[in-house]
């Protein structure tokens, strides 16, 4: 599927630090631990939906880095939802992520350890690939 044809698009990131730890968050809401990401506003592209998101998840404004493999499932209501994912880096230093309604916890873990703890097979996919990089 392209992207552009799904009926739900999204956009995140894979975060990862100088020491290579990659950034996944806890969402009380399904108590599930992901990648960062949400869907895209009217009008706005991937790119500006994945810094968006990744931003009010985890507080870290970032950098676009490559863009990852893209992927492809039917969501909680069985619409076919495509998410498009980038490297990112944080562009300063610090923590200043704050747990809210959305995200109550952060965790930064290498690759290896994050696969162990996500939910979803696609998040870990995803994991893997920033570890071969």
């Amino acid at each position: 599927m392209n992207p552009e044809d799904a009926e739900v698009k999204a956009a995140g990131g894979v975060v990862r630090r100088e020491d290579g730890n990659i950034a996944i968050v806890h969402r009380p809401r399904y108590d599930d631990w992901s990648l960062p990401k949400g869907k895209l506003d009217p009008g706005e592209s991937w790119e500006d939906c994945a810094l968006r998101e990744v931003w009010e998840e985890t507080g870290l404004r970032c950098e676009l880095g490559e863009e990852l493999s893209p992927t492809f499932y039917d969501d909680r209501k069985g619409r076919p939802k495509a998410v498009r994912y980038w490297l990112m880096e944080p562009t300063e230093d610090g923590d200043a992520f704050e747990p809210n309604e959305e995200v109550d916890e952060i965790r930064w873990l290498p690759p290896s350890e994050a696969t162990e703890l996500l939910t979803y097979e696609h998040d870990i996919d995803l994991a893997q690939e920033v570890s071969d990089l």
